[in-house]
């Protein structure tokens, strides 16, 4: 398969997990990390890798068309694994002008690149997605590979438009490219903004948990560290022009998932059982919020034989003690302090 791979969005969340995985299990490639380093992009959740001998830092904007031309021209990526994304709705509602901007004219910009400067007999452009472009289910159901798009939100708007647009270049250009959908990601090295770290976070410093309406809105939950290796298998099984949907078979209502998170913590700071739970207040709800998100995500497992390895309780008690055995990380981001690690590794 291809030897020198582009990650885009490498120092995120989950592109921070992508890249640890594919560095540690093929040392025989080439993975380049490209990251603009915005709020949410931490260099230092790559420190376990930051010294491989297949591992490269590329600080630029998938904005920036010129600097994008250059280094597909320079590096000549066989792959491209696109995971920069603006991707948090409440900041899409205030600010949807940002999301269009990284979202869709960076997708293009990345596609664009790689049409000049790419190989399309060995190449493959990846595209990672999101539920959200399906819009919202009832009580019943699940979105499959062919539920039609109906997304609700600016961010999902804008991963929607991003996902046509790959789609399109591999029908009018021929360009080699898969997707793949996921729900909603949890895990060790979340920007606290999310849900889970958010509201550990809150829950240790005692502060109110804010829930939106009445917390009945209903999410499927996937280890991040599954949906690494099923981006592994994905990249490396999937068939071309081809879309996945990636689930963890763990559907929670908001309310009962942050009863449960209040219960474990109360268990791991040795508080009174209900403590966690009286910080609870809700909040008014935020504009057009979908009430239901499912995956099926059988055609991945029929056809590329991938499931996710945990059980919600399972990856929960995983990330509660991660988060609580690297506290100095947590105020390292909440502080704004990551910031300085750049420098002191690249000045």
């Amino acid at each position: 398969m291809s030897k020198s791979i582009l990650i885009t969005g490498g120092a995120g969340f989950i592109g921070s997990h992508v890249v640890r995985w594919f560095v540690k299990k093929y040392p025989e490639y080439s993975i380049y990390n490209l990251d603009a380093l915005t709020y949410a992009g931490n260099l230092e959740n790559l420190k376990d890798v930051d010294t491989a001998a297949n591992y490269s830092f590329l600080k630029a904007d998938i904005c920036d068309a010129v600097e994008m031309d250059r280094l597909f021209k320079l590096y000549k990526f066989d792959a491209v694994i696109h995971l920069a994304a603006e991707s948090h709705v409440d900041r899409s509602i205030k600010d949807p002008l940002s999301f269009a901007k990284t979202n869709i004219l960076g997708t293009l910009n990345l596609l664009e690149s790689f049409k000049k400067y790419s190989d399309y007999q060995s190449g493959l452009f990846y595209h990672i997605s999101t539920d959200e472009v399906y819009g919202t289910l009832g009580e019943k159901g699940l979105f499959t590979e062919s539920t039609s798009y109906d997304p609700n939100s600016p961010y999902s708007a804008s991963k929607a438009s991003s996902d046509h647009f790959v789609r399109a270049y591999g029908e009018t250009y021929g360009m080699p490219f898969v997707i793949s959908n996921c729900s909603n990601n949890y895990g060790s090295f979340q920007f606290p903004e999310k849900l889970i770290p958010l509201f550990i976070n809150n829950i240790v410093n005692s502060k109110p948990l804010p829930v939106y309406g009445d917390g009945n809105y209903t999410r499927d939950w996937l280890f991040v560290e599954d949906h690494a290796n099923a981006i592994d298998v994905v990249f490396h099984q999937g068939k071309i022009g081809e879309t996945y949907n990636i689930g963890g078979h763990n559907e929670w209502k908001n309310i009962d998932l942050i009863k449960l998170l209040c219960s474990k913590m109360d268990t791991y700071l040795d508080r009174p059982k209900g403590e966690s739970e009286k910080l609870i207040t809700f909040v008014k709800d935020r504009p057009g919020h979908d009430l239901r998100y499912a995956i099926d995500a059988s055609k991945i497992s029929k056809e590329l034989n991938w499931q996710p390895s945990l059980k919600f309780e399972e990856g929960l008690d995983r990330t509660i003690e991660w988060y609580l055995n690297n506290q100095e990380w947590l105020e390292s981001v909440t502080s704004g302090a990551y910031k300085n690690y750049y420098n002191k590794q690249y000045s």
